[in-house]
């Protein structure tokens, strides 16, 4: 019965904060486009179809995806690696906002929370995370090298999976779901969420940093910098 309610609320939630989500997209663009004056920088199209591009890709390879958990989290064929790759060409703010647009069209795509909180970090936060990318995306590297993006694709995916490590552990504190796990797993819910999370988050990161590694030694990445970065970089 309880989870029945649990359940009843969570649909509620999901079907209110899916329309938030569209308004969240708008406002986006507007904080784009407000960034971009603030900075006295202009979009130029090249880097608004490149956007455009890398979510799309994202948002495509993600629906191509292995679901080992129940209720929520999937491993995927590298969804992460072409918002990873604009990230790093284009720095950390722009990184940001893709990786907030990719975060929020997944959401309206296959929307399920528990709770604004769940929310939050599950769509906004782990999303996001993409964007300290860009920061790796300023250390020097050799051509083909690989180091520089490889720690990117650490640093990246250790947030996100923090991100849904504290979605997971608000999630099932609430006693809405318990698999077949262990008496000492499920006594806390910080825990069980830590072995939830180990189940896909580390496979999709390996998938991801082997495609990396893969772009980095043919040279493609090199080649896609060049093509995507302006003239006056």
């Amino acid at each position: 019965m309880y989870l029945s309610s649990l359940l009843a609320v969570s649909e509620k939630t999901t079907e209110t904060v899916k329309w938030i989500s569209v308004v969240a997209v708008i406002a986006l663009l507007g904080v784009i486009a407000l960034i971009g004056f603030a900075r006295k920088k202009t979009f130029d199209a090249k880097q608004v179809a490149f956007a455009g591009v890398c979510v799309a890709m994202s948002f495509t390879l993600a629906v191509l995806k292995v679901s080992p958990v129940q209720y929520g989290g999937s491993i995927t064929l590298a969804s992460f690696v072409p918002i990873l790759i604009y990230a790093y060409v284009f720095g950390l703010a722009d990184g940001l906002l893709v990786g907030l647009i990719h975060g929020l069209l997944n959401f309206i795509e296959d929307p399920y929370i528990l709770t604004p909180a769940t929310f939050l970090f599950d769509y906004l936060l782990a999303f996001a995370s993409v964007g300290v990318m860009g920061l790796f995306g300023k250390m020097k590297r050799k051509e083909r090298g690989c180091l520089p993006l490889v720690l990117g694709c650490i640093a990246v995916f250790t947030l996100r999976f923090c991100a849904h490590l504290c979605s997971g552990a608000i999630f099932f504190m609430q006693d809405a779901v318990w698999v077949d796990f262990p008496a000492w797993a499920t006594a806390n819910a910080f825990v069980y969420s830590f072995i939830y999370q180990c189940v896909y988050v580390p496979a999709d990161a390996l998938i991801a940093t082997a495609v990396v590694i893969a772009l980095c030694k043919t040279g493609v990445l090199d080649t896609l910098s060049k093509l995507m970065r302006p003239k006056n970089a």
